[in-house]
C-alpha cells in the first residue's frame, strides 16, 4: 500500500487489503490455534449440523500406463488411505456436531476466561470458492441516491447433512475493507449460504460500485449506505460482517438503534478510524504523525498523488504490501494482484484513495461499542501489523470482550489483518457455531 511504501505502516492508507484475494482453494495444513474467549461457550444447538468438514487430500495423478504389480500395490494402498481419511472424517463431523469443534477446554482464572486450543491436522473444508468471473456476472445493481451500488447474493441452501429449520435463519451482509471489493469474500460466500442467505456489497468508491470524482467519504457515509441497503434490499434485521474499516462502518450502522435494522454484529480485526490519524493513542502513529501530515500534503498535489499512485500500483509493490498484510504467504499469487489492479484503474479511485487517506478518520468504536447491544462476535487475527491485538484498538476490544455480555472475542494465532481470506477455515470454525446460536435464539 501507498503507506507501506513511504516507510509508514497504515492500515487504511491505500491497498491495506485492496484485494485481499485468494484464487486458490484451501490448502492443507497443521494448524495449531489457540483462542481466548470471554464468555462461556454457549450450548450447541441441537439441530446444528457440521460447520465445517475435513476435505480428503489428493495421493497422487492418474497414470494410463498398463498395471504393473506395483501400481496395484500402490492403487491398493490408496484405497485404503481413503476409507481412513473418510472414516476420520465421519467421527470428526459426529465430535463436531456435538462439541463444536472445540477442544481442550480450560479455565483460565487470572483472565476469568475460557482458553480453548483447536488443533486440525488436515486441511479444514471452507466450501467450494467462488470464481471471480462468476461473481462478476452474478452481481447486481441498486440505485443509492444518484450513485450506482455493485451487490452480490447467495441464497440460503442447506446441505444435505442439514434439516431445513422451520425458522428463517440469519440474513447475513459481508462488508468489505478499504479498497477490497466483493471478491474478497469468494472463499466465505458459500461456506456460510449452508447456513444462512449471504449479501456482499461494493462500497461506494471501490470495487464496481460508482466512484464519484470529488466526493468526500466519509465513515457515517458508508454506515448510511449500508443501513439503507438492509432497509430497502434485504428488507429484514441482518447480521453484519465487516473487516477493518467496513468493521467499522458496521459498528457505526448497528450504534444507530433507531432504525432497528442490525440483528447481529461480526467484527474482523476492526479498523480505529478511516485512516491512522485516528490512533492518536498508539506511541507508533504519534511518532509517525508528521510523516502523515506530510503524506496529507503531498496526495492533495494531484500530479505527486497521481504518480505515487501509479507506483504503488505496480505488480511487485502490491506484492510485497500484500505479504506483509497476510499471515498465509502462499494466498499472495498472481490472480490476487490482477484483481486488486482491476478496480484500482477505473475512473475516480484515485479521487477515492485520496479521499479516504487524507479526510477525517470519522467516529471511534470506543464511543460507539457501548451503545450497541446486540450480539458481538470479535475475530482478531495476531499477526496483524496494521490494528494490532497490543495496539489501542485492540486492547480496548479484548477488555471489552471480558467487560460486555454481549461480546465474544477469538484470537486467530498465525493470522493477518484480514482473516476471512488469510485463513477462513479459522473464520468459518468461530463464525457458523456463533451464527447458529444466533438463529436458535
Amino acid at each position: 500500500m501507498f503507506a507501506a511504501t513511504l516507510g509508514t505502516v497504515s492500515a487504511h492508507s491505500f491497498l491495506s487489503q485492496f484485494g485481499s484475494i485468494d484464487a486458490s482453494h484451501a490448502h492443507s495444513s497443521s494448524t495449531s490455534t489457540s483462542i481466548v474467549i470471554h464468555r462461556p461457550l454457549f450450548k450447541q444447538p441441537s439441530n446444528f449440523p457440521a460447520g465445517v468438514s475435513l476435505s480428503q487430500s489428493s495421493f497422487g495423478v492418474l497414470d494410463t500406463s498398463p498395471a504393473s504389480p506395483e501400481s496395484v500395490r500402490r492403487a491398493q494402498v490408496h484405497v485404503n488411505l481413503q476409507q481412513i481419511i473418510q472414516k476420520k472424517r465421519n467421527r470428526f463431523v459426529r465430535y463436531s456436531n456435538r462439541a463444536g469443534r472445540f477442544f481442550g477446554l480450560s479455565k483460565n482464572p487470572s483472565a476469568s476466561a475460557a482458553v480453548i486450543s483447536a488443533t486440525s491436522s488436515a486441511s479444514v473444508g471452507v466450501g467450494a470458492a467462488l470464481e471471480v468471473q462468476e461473481i462478476r456476472e452474478r452481481s447486481n445493481k441498486w440505485q443509492w441516491n444518484q450513485y450506482s451500488i455493485n451487490y452480490f447474493v447467495s441464497h440460503y441452501q442447506p446441505s444435505q447433512q442439514q434439516h431445513q429449520s422451520s425458522v428463517d435463519p440469519p440474513v447475513v451482509l459481508l462488508v468489505h475493507g478499504f479498497g477490497a471489493s466483493i471478491p474478497h469474500w469468494r472463499r466465505n460466500i458459500s461456506a456460510l449460504s449452508q447456513y444462512s442467505t449471504v449479501y456482499a456489497i461494493d462500497l461506494l468508491g471501490f470495487g464496481a460500485s460508482d466512484k464519484p470524482a470529488g466526493f468526500a467519504y466519509t465513515m457515517e457515509t458508508w454506515a448510511d449506505l449500508i443501513l439503507d441497503f438492509v432497509k430497502d434490499i434485504i428488507k429484514r434485521p441482518t447480521v453484519l460482517v465487516g473487516n477493518s474499516v467496513g468493521s467499522l462502518a458496521c459498528v457505526i450502522a448497528a450504534s444507530d438503534s433507531s432504525r432497528n435494522l442490525v440483528r447481529g454484529l461480526v467484527l474482523l480485526n476492526c479498523a480505529g478510524g478511516m485512516n491512522n490519524k485516528a490512533i492518536v493513542d498508539d506511541w507508533r502513529i504519534k511518532l509517525l504523525l508528521p510523516l502523515l501530515w506530510l503524506v496529507d500534503f503531498l496526495l492533495n498535489q494531484r500530479r505527486i498523488a497521481s504518480a505515487l499512485f501509479e507506483r504503488v500500483k505496480k505488480r511487485d509493490s502490491l506484492r510485497n504490501i500484500l505479504s506483509s498484510v497476510y499471515g498465509n504467504k502462499e494466498n499472495v499469487d498472481e490472480d490476487l494482484i490482477d484483481i486488486i489492479l482491476e478496480p484500482a484503474n477505473d475512473e475516480g479511485a484515485l479521487d477515492a484513495f485520496v479521499s479516504i487517506v487524507t479526510g477525517p478518520p470519522g467516529p471511534s468504536p470506543v464511543q460507539l461499542m457501548p451503545k450497541i447491544s446486540v450480539p458481538v462476535l470479535i475475530l482478531w487475527g495476531d499477526e496483524d501489523p496494521f490494528t494490532p491485538l497490543d495496539g489501542p484498538v485492540g486492547k480496548y476490544f479484548s477488555k471489552l470482550s471480558m467487560e460486555a455480555p454481549n461480546v465474544s472475542l477469538c484470537v486467530l494465532k498465525g493470522v493477518g489483518h484480514c482473516p476471512h481470506d488469510d485463513r477462513p477455515e479459522l473464520v468459518h470454525e468461530k463464525l457458523l457455531p456463533w451464527l447458529a446460536q444466533l438463529h436458535a435464539l
